[in-house]
């Protein structure tokens, strides 16, 4: 895929500061429950996108540290699905490509189904729904027994009708389209730190012993408990014994509710590739992908590793003058509307729609303070069309020019409202930016001549509602109007401001 991006995509590393554990940002940005595999030399990652499209990023990269994104796994999301696509876990055996993934299937519950790929770059194919249990099935990992049977584990989604959330194994047969024989409860949240479910089951083996990492309590939103644990077994089917020591991984000064993620091996040294939210950001910013090295203790538990683990390299920066042949793969949009858009002379035109929201794509932001902005088009736009700060079709805060008239307005819960209005002798191009800061207080500014920019909000807007329980906040261009209609934009930026 041709890249328009002239970006300075800083892949994070920070130090944990003031903490026992260090632990190395290497994912930044909305990464939730990150999945890592060695394929050759090159380890390759993917990481939840929920109501995001398209569906689960492909990361690249050489060291674990420095990762690059190359496309996404489904580029259309898979026919039988319609949300929440959370979790995939990335696995490579016998030279082929298996991603085990969750979603909401149409008319249905969460289901646990996979694809397969014969290069881990694609193109996939979906093999559609392997476990649909009533209150939903998620989380799913599979894993070769001592016998070297296959097997897949997974998590009934119990929690979400106030139940226990028991972990699952089953055989699975070699084409991966099956379920063999019965399936068997390895353990369920059944320690006090667990609360209410344990999930995000992943394995290593090594030594006598298979070693299941996994997350318990709440994972999301501002009032999350997410931690970490581990728990062993001789025989992959049991019976398991969780470590007395847990959790294992727990909040801290810098990063708050870690858990769901992958163990890998690089150079014979071990580490686990998981998320959690940065403290100072809060929610706004997502769950990002953090790396931290671990060993196994001689009594045969697991360790992590204190100690520096990596350099602050300093914030993200993002600029993309459209000057490629299509979109780069850091743009996002809506899984229940795909927009129209095309790439032309250095413009991208977004197709605009009637909608409460209308048209939009967006871009992941990687702190709680950041200033986004961009060049509206005005001589080559037909629709309403501005900058915003996307949680989703429902919730987003906005700046969009209609005519001569600059409008600021807030949709939430799908209800809109308009702030203020400003009449303003605009000709051919409109500079509009947006300055984000806590995550949550937004002021949006404009200038007629790119240089001189006028405050258009006086007040801050407070946007803690802005992100879903499970997602964060993007930035984002929107297009409003009748389908026929359109708008141009050119040089989009994001500023990441160091926290």
């Amino acid at each position: 895929m041709a890249r328009n991006l002239t970006s300075t995509f800083l892949l994070l590393a920070l130090l944990m500061a003031g903490s026992l554990r260090a632990q190395q940002l290497v994912l930044p940005g909305d990464n939730p429950d990150p999945s890592v595999v060695k394929i050759g030399d090159t380890y390759w990652a993917s990481a939840t996108t929920s109501n995001w499209a398209p569906v689960y990023p492909l990361f690249r990269s050489k060291d674990l540290v420095n990762w690059k994104q190359e496309g996404t796994i489904f580029k259309e999301p898979p026919a039988w699905a319609d949300y929440y696509f959370w979790a995939p876990e990335i696995t490579y055996e016998k030279g082929k490509v298996y991603v085990y993934y969750t979603a909401h299937k149409k008319d249905g519950n969460l289901c646990v189904a996979v694809a397969s790929a014969d290069k881990p770059e694609g193109p996939y194919t979906d093999h559609g729904p392997l476990i649909c249990q009533e209150v939903g099935s998620i989380d799913a990992f599979p894993m070769r027994d001592e016998n070297g049977k296959l097997q897949i584990i997974w998590k009934e989604d119990a929690n979400s009708v106030g139940k226990p959330t028991p972990i699952w194994i089953s055989e699975m047969n070699e084409e991966r389209t099956a379920l063999i024989g019965e399936k068997k409860e390895l353990f369920r949240n059944s320690e006090a730190w667990e609360e209410n479910l344990v999930e995000g089951v992943s394995m290593i083996r090594h030594g006598d012993y298979f070693y299941a990492f996994y997350a318990a309590a709440g994972c999301c939103g501002p009032g999350c408990t997410y931690v970490s644990g581990v728990a062993r077994s001789k025989s992959l089917s049991g019976p398991w014994e969780k470590y007395r020591g847990n959790p294992i991984l727990s909040s801290s000064d810098q990063w708050k509710c870690p858990g769901h993620g992958t163990p890998v091996q690089k150079d014979g040294r071990f580490y686990f590739l998981y998320h959690a939210y940065e403290a100072k950001g809060g929610v706004f910013a997502g769950r990002q992908g953090l790396l931290q090295e671990f060993d196994f203790t001689p009594d045969g538990w697991v360790r992590f590793i204190p100690g520096n683990s990596g350099k602050n390299k300093g914030p993200v920066s993002i600029t993309d003058d459209f000057k490629g042949k299509t979109l780069s793969d850091l743009w996002q949009w809506s899984v229940f509307q795909k927009p129209d858009f095309t790439l032309k002379k250095g413009q991208l035109l977004l197709g605009a729609n009637a909608t409460t929201a209308g048209a939009f794509v967006a871009q992941k932001t990687y702190t709680g303070s950041y200033t986004a902005g961009v060049k509206l088009l005005v001589s080559a736009s037909t629709a309403e069309a501005g900058i915003a700060a996307i949680g989703e079709d429902k919730n987003l805060v906005s700046t969009t020019l209609a005519g001569d008239t600059l409008r600021l307005s807030v949709i939430r819960e799908g209800n809109p409202v308009f702030l203020l209005e400003r009449t303003i002798p605009v000709k051919d191009v409109l500079s509009l930016r947006m300055e984000v800061k806590n995550g949550k207080d937004l002021r949006f500014l404009y200038s007629l001549n790119g240089k001189d920019f006028k405050v258009l909000n006086d007040e801050l807007i407070e946007g803690s509602f802005l992100p879903p329980w499970d997602r964060a906040v993007r930035a984002g261009l929107i297009s409003k109007g009748a389908e026929s209609k359109r708008s141009a934009f050119d040089d989009f930026y994001i500023r990441s401001a160091a926290e």
